[in-house]
C-alpha cells in the first residue's frame, strides 16, 4: 500500500524517521542536553577564541608598528606601505575555500594547528626586515599561512551547533577580534618601550613577541582543539550520538560524516545563495580591514599622537566587542537575521556619513563607536544567517570559503584608500567604505527575499520530488526521482523540498 504525502510529512521537516535515526541501538535518554551543551561550549569555543585574538592580532600589528616608525626604519614610502598591505590578501583569500576541503578531509587539530604555527614563524621574522622586499615577502607568506583560519573555524563550529545555536557561538568567537584590536594598542603602546633592546627598534619587538606567543599557542592547538563531533574524543560515545541526532533533526544531514563527492562543489558554485553571500561579505569585510588596519592611523590624525591614538582605539574595540556578543545572542534568541543585517548595515551607513562630514575630532571619534557598532557584529550575524541554509559539510565548506574568500580579497582594495594625501579627515577612505555597506545592505535584501520566495515554492509543493511507494501529485520528475526521503535528503541538501531556509 502507497503511503499519502500527508502521512510522509512527519519525515520531510528535518524530523529523522524511526528507521533513519544514527545508530538506533544507542541509548541516548539519559543524556542532559543543556549539561552536553556546556561541556562542548568550553572544550570548543574559547581556544578557537583565543587562537583567533592572536591571528587578528598578528595580522593587524603592522597598523601599530607604522605609527612607531617603521616606514621610516626601512625606508620605505607610504605608497609602498599599502602595497605591502595589499599584498596580503591575494593568497590570504584565494587559498581558503580549498583550505577548508583540507580542513574537512583532514582533522581540524592537524590542519588548525600547522597553520597556526607557520604564521607565528612567519609574523617573528616580520621583526628582522631591513627593506621593502622583505616586507612585502613577510606580507605574502602571512596572508597564505593564515588564509584558512577564520573560514575554518567558522564552517568547524557550524558542523557542532543547530542553527538556532550558531549566532552566540560564532559571535563569542568572532568578539575576540575585536578584543585583539583593543589589546593591540595597548600592548603596541607598552612594547614600543622596548626600543633599542637588542639593537632592535620598538616596531620590531611588536612582532616578535606576538609571533613567539604564536607559535607557542600552535603547540598546545595539537592537543587542544578537538575534531568534529562523529569522532571527537571528549565526548562518550552516547554523547557523539546524542549530538549527530539534534543536528540531523536540525536539517544537518550530513552531521555523521560524509564521503568527498566532486559534484559537492559544482553544487557549492552554481548555487545563488553562494554568489549573493559573496556581495554580503564583500560588504563588511572591506570595512572590517580599512577599520581596523586605519584606526589608530584616523584617531592620531584627528588631534591626537601615537600612543594616545593606540589608548583612544581600546574602548572603541571593547564597545564593539560588547555589541557583537549582544547581537549574537539576540540572533539565536530572535531568529531574525535578515532583519538585523539591514539594521546593522544602516546604522554603517550612518557611521560613515558622519566620518565623511566631519571636522570636528570629538564627532569624528563618536562616528567611529557607530561604525564598530555595525561592522563587527554583522559579521557573525552574516556568517550564521548564510551558514544556516547551506546544507551538506562539503558543500558549506565551499560556500563558506568562496563567500568569505571573495570578501577578504576586498581587503586588498579597502588596504589602498586611506592615503597619506587625504589625512587628516580621510574623506576619499570614508567614502569607499561607505558604497562597500551599501553594497552589503542591498545583497541582505536580495538574499533575503529569494530565501523567502523559495520557502514559498516549496511550500506550494513546486520543488517536491518523486519518492517511491509515495502518493504525491505535486512531484515532478524534474525535481529528481529517488528511491526514500533519506535518499532524496542526503543527495539534494539545502536543495531537498523538505529544506526549509530561515531568515
Amino acid at each position: 500500500m502507497e503511503k499519502s504525502k500527508y502521512e510522509s510529512e512527519k519525515v520531510t521537516e528535518g524530523s529523522i524517521a524511526p528507521d533513519q535515526v544514527y545508530c538506533p541501538e544507542v541509548d541516548t535518554s539519559n543524556i542532559d542536553e543543556k549539561r552536553l551543551l556546556r561541556k562542548i561550549d568550553f572544550r570548543v569555543i574559547p581556544w578557537l577564541a583565543f587562537v583567533y585574538l592572536l591571528n587578528f592580532l598578528d595580522r593587524g600589528s603592522v597598523g601599530n608598528a607604522k605609527l612607531y616608525h617603521l616606514e621610516t626604519d626601512i625606508n620605505i614610502t607610504d605608497n609602498q606601505f599599502l602595497i605591502a598591505l595589499t599584498v596580503f590578501f591575494f593568497p590570504y583569500a584565494l587559498f581558503e575555500p580549498a583550505s577548508n576541503v583540507f580542513l574537512r578531509r583532514l582533522r581540524p587539530s592537524v590542519w588548525l594547528s600547522m597553520m597556526i604555527f607557520l604564521w607565528g614563524m612567519v609574523m617573528t621574522l616580520h621583526g628582522i626586515i631591513r627593506n621593502y622586499g622583505g616586507l612585502v615577502t613577510v606580507r605574502v607568506l602571512l596572508g597564505l599561512f593564515e588564509a584558512g583560519m577564520y573560514p575554518g573555524i567558522v564552517f568547524y563550529i557550524s558542523s557542532w551547533y543547530k542553527r538556532s545555536e550558531m549566532g552566540s557561538r560564532i559571535a563569542i568567537f568572532f568578539s575576540s577580534a575585536t578584543v585583539a584590536g583593543a589589546f593591540s594598542g595597548l600592548l603596541a603602546s607598552a612594547i614600543a618601550n622596548m626600543d633599542g633592546i637588542g639593537g632592535r627598534p620598538g616596531w620590531a619587538w611588536i612582532f616578535i613577541i606576538e609571533g613567539l606567543a604564536t607559535v607557542v599557542a600552535a603547540l598546545f592547538s595539537y592537543w587542544v582543539i578537538q575534531d568534529f563531533p562523529d569522532t571527537a574524543k571528549f565526548l562518550t560515545e552516547e554523547e557523539r550520538v546524542f549530538v549527530i541526532r539534534r543536528l540531523q533533526d536540525d536539517m544537518q544531514f550530513s552531521a555523521a560524516g560524509e564521503t568527498f563527492k566532486k559534484d559537492y562543489i559544482y553544487k557549492s558554485l552554481t548555487d545563488w545563495k553562494t554568489w549573493v553571500a559573496m556581495g554580503i561579505y564583500m560588504g563588511f569585510d572591506g570595512p572590517l580591514y580599512a577599520f581596523s588596519l586605519f584606526t589608530p592611523s584616523i584617531i592620531n590624525q584627528a588631534s591626537y599622537k601615537a600612543t594616545q591614538a593606540n589608548l583612544l582605539s581600546v574602548p572603541v574595540y571593547a564597545w564593539g566587542c560588547f555589541m557583537t556578543c549582544v547581537i549574537g545572542f539576540l540572533g539565536d534568541r530572535i531568529g531574525r537575521r535578515y532583519y538585523i543585517n539591514l539594521t546593522l548595515f544602516g546604522v554603517g551607513l550612518v557611521a560613515y556619513i558622519i566620518l565623511i562630514v566631519s571636522t570636528k575630532p570629538a564627532l569624528s571619534y563618536f562616528a567611529v563607536y557607530l561604525a564598530v557598532s555595525a561592522i563587527y557584529p554583522i559579521i557573525p550575524n552574516s556568517v550564521a544567517w548564510v551558514a544556516s541554509n547551506v546544507e551538506g559539510t562539503y558543500k558549506r565548506s565551499v560556500t563558506l570559503g568562496m563567500a568569505i574568500g571573495f570578501g577578504n580579497i576586498n581587503g586588498a582594495v579597502t588596504a589602498n584608500i586611506y592615503r597619506a594625501t587625504d589625512k587628516p579627515w580621510y574623506r576619499l577612505g570614508h567614502g569607499i567604505v561607505l558604497a562597500y555597506i551599501a553594497i552589503g545592505f542591498i545583497c541582505s535584501v536580495i538574499f533575503g527575499i529569494l530565501l523567502q520566495r523559495e520557502n514559498a515554492r516549496r511550500d506550494r509543493g513546486e520543488r517536491d520530488e518523486v519518492i517511491e511507494g509515495i502518493d504525491n501529485k505535486s512531484a515532478n520528475e524534474r525535481n529528481g526521482r529517488y528511491e526514500s526521503v533519506a535518499a532524496a535528503r542526503i543527495d539534494k541538501g539545502d536543495e531537498w523540498s523538505g529544506f526549509r531556509y530561515t531568515n
